[in-house]
């Protein structure tokens, strides 16, 4: 599978999206405490340690925007970013931790349910995945729950640097393949690397992509 093409004005207008001043809006706990809707939502979802904050905190040139820790479960609300635009970036709980208490696994999967059914300007779910391990059943199961709900979401795959180009390019073509019917899924996958900086450019400019369709 060949890589996304985007054009140069696409590159250009994504590096200039992301190089505005993102801040912290707002966190919920419960679909109750949501923020109000406002403009265009993305939403970026994936296993525990998967890489979230991380990518988030380069696609947006700012290393302290979203929390980083090597403890898995640690973010357990929606995070809610934005800058002087009308894109708001949300930043998921991350799921798979089977270690993490049963109770609080039933509300982490509540409010993402509730969420994802209850968004109507939520254009895309981006869902992470750590390049070195390629998809889990845990993802299915997200992906599932993404078509029933038809929240339009793409495979992003992390912590690329880690991983030899010839295996990485089995990756993005086991992983391409395997959501190939999926009816919500999009066809292309995107590998990044939040150390290198490696495909943020292309993730950059898909989001701009997305936002002139939504337009």
């Amino acid at each position: 599978m060949s890589a996304p093409s985007f054009t140069r004005e696409e590159t250009e207008a994504g590096r200039k999206l992301f190089a505005a001043e993102w801040r912290f809006l707002s966190a919920a706990s419960s679909f109750d405490s949501l923020p109000a809707m406002n403009g265009i939502e993305i939403a970026f979802a994936g296993r525990s340690n998967v890489g979230k904050s991380s990518l988030i905190n380069a696609l947006t040139n700012r290393n302290g925007l979203a929390r980083t820790s090597h403890t898995p479960g640690r973010t357990q609300e929606l995070i809610f970013f934005g800058s002087t635009g009308l894109l708001t970036l949300v930043d998921m709980p991350g799921y798979g931790y089977a270690a993490a208490p049963k109770a609080k696994i039933a509300a982490w999967t509540g409010l993402i349910h509730g969420y994802l059914r209850g968004r109507t300007n939520l254009a895309r779910v981006y869902v992470l995945v750590d390049a070195r391990h390629g998809l889990k059943p845990a993802d299915d199961e997200v992906f599932g729950v993404l078509d029933e709900a038809a929240v339009s979401y793409e495979i992003v795959l992390t912590k690329a640097d880690k991983v030899k180009p010839a295996e990485l390019a089995g990756r993005i073509a086991d992983t391409a393949a395997a959501i190939r019917r999926r009816p919500a899924a999009f066809p292309e996958v995107i590998a990044t690397s939040a150390h290198t900086g490696a495909g943020l450019p292309d993730l950059r400019a898909a989001i701009v992509r997305l936002l002139a369709e939504k337009r």
